[in-house]
């Protein structure tokens, strides 16, 4: 009986040793190398840099921001912009003055930014590379009880922006020409021919400002467009066919974008891929449109993203081609074109 018992024991027990040999080997073979985190992609925009022309300089006469002001909207019931306006040192009353709007004016004025454009204009007209100007920066509309935009928030879910700046109608060229013109009029000698007059933005405030030059060539006709929203926002991609269905219209433009810019891949889960919300291509396609009827422009794409660092770069240079077409003395004994210009009523 005790044999019969231990003979089942002694069956089983080469197959223990073996099962224990092989978990050992198991547990001695080194465990698989982790799998590689991916590296995160280069950040595009790291290659711009401030331009250096957007930095204060100590002996530049500097011009004066006033405001902030409010225009109340008859284009938007029950809204209102807010707007600051930009008076360079040489501002001369008694002298029709050239104009340049911003839209998102709170970006373009912001002092830590990417753009400084209080600081761009004071240095480019004391070294005459652009006309004395002032300027505007005005931001979207708001109802009173809506925050004013930031550098952080520029509007789109807190203000009228994407009503105002994505629609293809002439009721943001209202806010501009029939409101801020006649404020600005009160107190300033603003110049009536429509080549002295120019208009620019971001992104948004890009496609509105070729909007409102589209919509009264008669009024603006020098155009900057940065990162320009020329997309399915609220219909913006059709621009390029309007353009090319439409008699030529005496607008200069200068557009930048980047191939990094949003190019129309759903945030929705499902990647798929919207070219009438891919906006280098839309930007492209306008610019093509542009080129074939033969208008005035200039264009820079970039490496960057859908962000003002690129467009930042350059803005400076941008303005110089924009208004590159002030008067000029070339008499070689015109020590007043030979000078920094000085502010006025000073020698």
């Amino acid at each position: 009986m005790r044999h019969a018992l231990r003979r089942p024991f002694r069956l089983l027990a080469p197959l223990l040793s073996l099962c224990l040999a092989a978990s050992a080997t198991a547990w001695a073979q080194p465990a698989p190398p982790p799998t590689p985190t991916p590296e995160p992609t280069p950040d595009p925009d790291r290659h711009y840099s401030l331009h250096p022309d957007a930095l204060a300089r100590e002996e530049v006469a500097k011009g004066e921001v006033r405001g902030p002001f409010t225009l109340p909207s008859q284009a938007y019931p029950g809204t209102q912009h807010t707007y600051w306006v930009y008076v360079p040192a040489q501002y001369d009353k008694a002298t029709p003055t050239n104009l340049m709007v911003f839209n998102d004016g709170q970006a373009f004025k912001n002092m830590e930014g990417d753009f400084r454009a209080p600081n761009v204009l004071d240095n480019l007209i004391f070294r005459r590379e652009l006309p004395v100007m002032i300027a505007v920066f005005i931001n979207p509309g708001r109802t009173p009880e809506q925050p004013e935009p930031t550098p952080q928030e520029w509007g789109d879910r807190t203000t009228n922006r994407p009503t105002e700046y994505n629609t293809l109608d002439d009721k943001y060229a209202r806010v501009i020409v029939d409101e801020l013109l006649p404020a600005l009029a009160k107190d300033y000698n603003i110049a009536k021919e429509p080549e002295r007059r120019g208009i620019g933005g971001s992104s948004s405030g890009a496609i509105a400002a070729f909007t409102v030059a589209w919509e009264r060539p008669n009024e603006f006709r020098k155009v900057l467009s940065l990162i320009g929203s020329f997309t399915n926002i609220r219909g913006g991609h059709a621009y390029a066919d309007i353009v090319r269905k439409s008699e030529r219209k005496p607008i200069r433009i200068f557009m930048q974008d980047g191939r990094n810019d949003n190019r129309g891949v759903r945030r929705d889960g499902t990647g798929e891929y919207d070219p009438l919300r891919d906006w280098f291509l839309q930007n492209v396609r306008l610019k093509d449109a542009l080129v074939e009827k033969g208008y005035d422009l200039n264009y820079q794409w970039g490496i960057g993203r859908h962000s003002q660092k690129h467009g930042g770069s350059i803005f400076p240079d941008m303005m110089r081609w924009l208004w590159r077409d002030q008067p000029v003395s070339t008499d070689p004994k015109d020590t007043v074109e030979r000078s920094f210009r000085t502010p006025a009523g000073k020698p």
